[in-house]
């Protein structure tokens, strides 16, 4: 799971929209610029936004924005804004998306990739000792994180989702587009959300991918993993080729979860990256998160039997090539300290001994982020923010689930639509955590934004396969 003008100016822009007008107006600001993970040229932009909006004319902060113009002439003024997850990932951390969900939709607008205050290239809020922290033992770690945030001198209550969402209106302001579609993935669709709350005028429409409910506590989504990982069981059991295979895999892995849990599982390896030779002690709250990892996507789930088995038979290797492909800070990665700052401020001020308890016990995660997390908030040292009753959403919203995703499954977009009376809900069956790149979502996505008003008709996405298990080593069983 993770944002006006006058009534005057909003009546003409948005009758300007319904009789068809063209424009472009920002695909000339900024500069010419290459990114890394991406091979075409885009421009890059540099906003400057007040860092504390209580006092607009005090000290202020450069984002980063990545523009891809329309590749027709003549673009439509309503671009999509897109909004990463996390919190703590960057709009350009996720240029891959540009070719891949919004390339139908790029034809005839800008796909507009914001790095929200603290990410990316908005003076990102991590650091290099960082990239080998989940080589250390648990309690170590923390004095990594603890001595990152110290070392960054910055005011960490201003790094907030109401922060951020008014940084929207001013990059839209800036590059003088009158209205904008939102696209949010997971954490995107919580600044998604609270942007169209504070300027409704601005919107004309949203997409939500992974949608995370209003009320959802950011790390509390034990009982959601759980029902992931009993899906894969599940799936492996009904399919003839993993039950043969791996006959005993439930079993299997909690075996392997009271190893790792006992502090039974050293491991010498040589590194996935570099090569250099390593001996560490496998910290539980690594090996589930991996899990949890795993789980994001249909594909790297249907590994996991794979996996486990490997790992409970004694090889590793595959295991840690997941590992830290999940936890590689080399290339993108989560911003530490702007997830800290939201999700202390936002969400673990929320949590009760109860959430705690059920945590424990509902998961194999057992609880632990929701326990290792509060602990790190002591050095972002962030006031509680508190929480607000939802308002209605008036705009066209499409959301979008997948019905294994261990994080915001679709119940989580059923929560959310209560308070869009003009929200369309879909959920793929074999996706888990994101379906805009998937299948024949691309072509929604452009007939949506088209014609938000309509229903969108989407029976096509019941075509996304489900991908076939991995039964040994050579790969994916055809």
């Amino acid at each position: 799971m993770k944002h006006s003008f006058a009534l005057l100016v909003k009546l003409l822009a948005l009758s300007a929209l319904s009789a068809g007008a063209f424009a472009a107006p920002a695909s000339q600001q900024g500069s010419s610029c290459h990114l890394p993970g991406y091979d075409q040229p885009l421009r890059c932009v540099t906003v400057p936004v007040p860092v504390d909006y209580q006092h607009p004319d005090g000290a202020k902060m450069g984002l980063h924005v990545t523009l891809a113009p329309a590749l027709k002439e003549l673009a439509r003024s309503d671009p999509v804004f897109v909004l990463a997850g996390g919190p703590g990932q960057a709009g350009s951390d996720i240029l891959q998306v540009l070719d891949i969900a919004f390339g139908k939709a790029r034809a005839t607008r800008d796909i507009v990739l914001i790095d929200q205050r603290g990410t990316g290239r908005s003076g990102k809020l991590s650091c290099d000792s960082e990239r080998t922290a989940t080589e250390l033992p648990e309690h170590e770690q923390g004095k990594v994180v603890a001595d990152c945030m110290r070392s960054l001198h910055k005011p960490f209550a201003a790094y907030n989702t109401e922060n951020s969402a008014r940084d929207l209106e001013q990059i839209r302001v800036a590059l003088g587009y009158p209205v904008v579609n939102v696209w949010g993935a997971s954490y995107g669709t919580r600044l998604g959300q609270a942007y169209a709350r504070l300027f409704p005028a601005s919107v004309r429409s949203m997409i939500l991918d992974g949608v995370a409910a209003p009320e959802q506590i950011i790390f509390a989504w034990g009982k959601d993993a759980q029902a992931s990982l009993d899906a894969v069981f599940k799936r492996c059991h009904e399919d003839a080729a993993c039950a043969a295979a791996y006959p005993a895999l439930p079993s299997q892995f909690a075996s392997l979860l009271k190893r790792v849990n006992g502090g039974a599982v050293t491991l010498d390896f040589a590194h996935p990256r570099s090569a250099r030779p390593m001996h560490m002690k496998l910290e539980p709250v690594n090996f589930v998160q991996t899990v949890r990892a795993a789980l994001y996507s249909a594909t790297s789930s249907s590994r996991l039997p794979f996996l486990i088995d490997a790992a409970e038979k004694g090889n590793w290797r595959p295991f840690l090539a997941q590992m830290y492909s999940s936890s590689d800070f080399a290339v993108g990665g989560m911003a530490t300290g702007l997830m800290l700052a939201v999700t202390c401020a936002e969400d673990l001020s929320r949590l009760t001994p109860q959430i705690v308890a059920e945590e424990e016990r509902s998961s194999f995660l057992a609880g632990a982020e929701v326990k290792m997390i509060p602990g790190w908030c002591q050095y972002v040292k962030v006031p509680a923010i508190t929480y607000r009753e939802p308002s209605e959403l008036h705009m066209p919203v499409l959301l979008l689930s997948g019905a294994l995703d261990p994080v915001t499954p679709p119940y989580r977009a059923d929560s959310a639509r209560k308070h869009m009376p003009h929200g369309q809900a879909f959920v793929v069956a074999n996706a888990g955590h994101g379906v805009s790149q998937l299948g024949c979502a691309p072509r929604l996505l452009r007939e949506f934004l088209d014609q938000p008003q309509q229903a969108l008709q989407a029976q096509c996405l019941a075509d996304i396969s489900r991908p076939s298990f991995q039964l040994g080593a050579a790969g994916p069983h055809p």
